[in-house]
């Protein structure tokens, strides 16, 4: 039997799966954040360690022995030259350990390092052709065609991008309800919305909870289920911030599509994130956008998850 790992590293969890290579998992591990750019190589060895380390141990129920013969790390960050050798020098140090209860038999091409937008296309079609369109605290699309050929759009960070992301709408929420509170704006439930969620007497002190509490990314863009219900609810501004997200991802969905697909290609367009999942039906304003657009197109949630992408990717290294 072969056995292969997929791997699933961001900026706050890893998440591992030991494979076999009739696609059945055998094992599954999770532990902290393994973005090295954000935490340093020695603690994000340590979380792809002990990720693999529960998966393997988890594994040892249904085999005695474990041979790893491919490796796949989808990775948040990852895409530079200079990123890839960090992460093959991480794969070096993780095969001379002595604590994983496996042994190794990789060769060069059979370890993947890729971008977290490669393993979450993979997981949610299935196959490693189609779009992925991310919407979650950032955003990003990403494709890749029959012929290798990969595009992506977005991804440039919260200050630089990230349009239709959770943190985007969020901002434009609170935007909004303060131009409303100043009389730049029309009347919005957003103003009342955020002082209940956020236990305010008055919408002014927004400038106390965002400027002097510390609120990163996180914190703010977990606020975009606000604007998501007011939207719902019939508020205007909410459903324009809304309606100006969803073109931002169709925008940048179309680029991706026209770029390495041609006009009468059947494409699957995989949606992932938070943002995906409001209910001011942001997901059917999206799908009918596209589709609407390019009619041949198929627009799902994701059949896996990425880190089943990632083991599907290692598992494809072995036919090459």
């Amino acid at each position: 039997m072969t056995y292969v790992i997929g791997i699933d590293g961001g900026g706050s969890k890893t998440v591992c799966i030991l494979m076999d290579d009739k696609h059945q998992v055998l094992g599954r591990g999770a532990a902290g954040a393994s973005n090295y750019q954000s935490i340093g190589v020695t603690a994000a060895i340590q979380s792809i360690h002990s990720a693999i380390q529960t998966a393997a141990n988890e594994a040892l129920k249904f085999t005695s022995t474990i041979q790893i013969s491919a490796i796949c790390l989808g990775l948040a960050g990852v895409g530079r030259s200079d990123d890839i050798a960090v992460v093959k020098s991480m794969v070096q140090e993780l095969q001379n350990s002595q604590f994983l209860p496996i042994t190794w038999d990789l060769q060069p091409d059979n370890i993947v390092i890729c971008h977290d937008a490669l393993i979450a296309l993979v997981g949610g079609v299935g196959h490693d052709v189609g779009i992925v369109v991310a919407a979650g605290t950032g955003s990003i699309v990403f494709g890749r065609n029959h012929q290798g050929e990969t595009k992506r759009v977005g991804g440039w960070g919260y200050i630089l991008g990230d349009e239709g992301s959770a943190y985007k709408i969020a901002v434009a929420g609170m935007q909004a309800a303060l131009k409303s509170y100043d009389g730049r704006e029309i009347s919005t439930s957003l103003i009342k919305d955020f002082q209940k969620h956020l236990g305010l007497q008055n919408i002014a002190e927004l400038i106390e909870v965002i400027y002097r509490r510390g609120w990163g990314v996180k914190e703010i863009a977990s606020l975009a289920p606000i604007v998501d219900l007011a939207a719902t609810s019939g508020d205007e501004l909410a459903n324009n911030i809304i309606d100006d997200a969803v073109k931002e991802l169709v925008k940048a969905t179309s680029t991706v599509i026209e770029s390495i697909f041609s006009p009468d290609s059947v494409v699957e367009i995989v949606t992932t994130g938070s943002v995906w999942q409001g209910k001011s039906q942001i997901h059917e304003r999206f799908t009918t956008a596209v589709v609407n657009q390019f009619p041949q197109v198929k627009v799902m949630f994701p059949r896996y998850k990425p880190v089943y992408g990632a083991g599907l990717l290692a598992l494809q290294s072995l036919v090459r």
